[in-house]
């Protein structure tokens, strides 16, 4: 298979273990997707389930030691494992960028938005500081926030605004692929939407393929093609948005539809769903969400399922779709 013209990115069987005070915590278990040039995926799941730990995997940022990291990523069809750090350097913010999930923290105090934009930009780009800063207070412009307030610090802008120069700094060099970790946490509902509206013109302005990290599935009804849901460092089902909204399989993707108020009917109760995520030094032995399921099995509390086609690019990780 040609990866290099087929996907932007290739992810194969990623395992990532932290190994930390004599116990090994398992938090990524066997991820594989990939991703089309153009296209947006959704990371879906529960606080824990590893999503920020993907994308931090694609970016090699996962610290090591602890981290210890397995598997295949290939970004335009080459294998990163193979980079230098310095070329790891070269890639990160101008091949692959990332919007971190706390806009309050990823900005440092003591420095200027636009000189913190531009050091992206001089990182990546041929040109002096005077030209950098000037492309910093365009794509601040980009992003609606007027030029001239590039001279001011992060303490100065609501977390609305700094969601923005966060943004702004993620897209500052036109990267082929952005990763956006739950960039509208601790934002209220308008200021989100005018974010995901701002995300959605972005992306098709840069033609950049995305990665959605949420927990929202109103977010990914309106920005993703794909969905993965993820569940204690798998994904257990994936397939295109209407596969996944309209062919629900799971019974964890039913219960996170479940968990949801039905605006239709207001008397209508939610069906939280039992019970925590488990422990990932402690995972079961069969499936990894046999002790929440409705459905379980005596099969699911000693085997782990796999993944099995159910239609199309849609698939499923239970055993009771391997039974038909």
């Amino acid at each position: 298979m040609d990866t290099e013209k087929k996907y932007a990115l290739e992810i194969e069987n990623l395992n990532v273990e932290y190994h930390v005070d004599k116990e090994v915590v398992h938090a990524l278990n066997g991820i594989s997707f990939h991703l089309s040039k153009g296209e947006t995926i959704g990371l879906v799941g529960e606080t824990g389930a590893g999503k920020t730990t993907t994308g931090l995997s694609i970016l090699r940022l996962i610290p090591s030691p602890p981290g210890v990291v397995k598997g295949t990523i290939r970004v335009q069809g080459e294998d990163i494992s193979t980079l230098s750090e310095k070329q790891m350097e070269g890639l990160r913010g101008n091949v692959v960028s990332m919007i971190f999930q706390d806009p309050m923290t990823s900005l440092n105090p003591t420095k200027t938005v636009e000189d913190q934009i531009a050091e992206v930009i001089r990182l990546h780009e041929k040109c002096n500081n005077r030209e950098a800063v000037e492309k910093a207070k365009k794509m601040l412009e980009m992003v609606g926030i007027p030029g001239d307030r590039g001279g001011e610090y992060p303490h100065q802008f609501s977390g609305g605004m700094k969601q923005r120069v966060v943004i702004a700094m993620a897209l500052a060099c036109s990267p082929e692929i952005l990763i956006a970790d739950e960039p509208t946490t601790a934002l209220d509902v308008t200021i989100q939407a005018q974010v995901l509206d701002m995300i959605r013109d972005l992306k098709r302005q840069y033609n950049m393929s995305m990665i959605m990290i949420t927990h929202d599935l109103g977010i990914v009804a309106e920005i993703c093609d794909t969905v993965a849901i993820v569940y204690a460092g798998n994904i257990v089902e994936f397939g295109t948005l209407e596969d996944i909204f309209n062919r629900t399989a799971h019974p964890y993707t039913v219960g996170l539809f479940g968990s949801l108020p039905n605006m239709d009917d207001r008397t209508q109760r939610l069906k939280p769903i039992p019970g925590l995520m488990p422990d990932p030094t402690n995972l079961p032995e069969g499936c990894t969400f046999c002790p929440r399921c409705p459905r379980a099995t005596e099969k699911c509390k000693t085997q782990r399922p796999r993944l099995v086609n159910i239609g199309g690019e849609h698939t499923v990780a239970c055993h009771l779709f391997e039974e038909g």
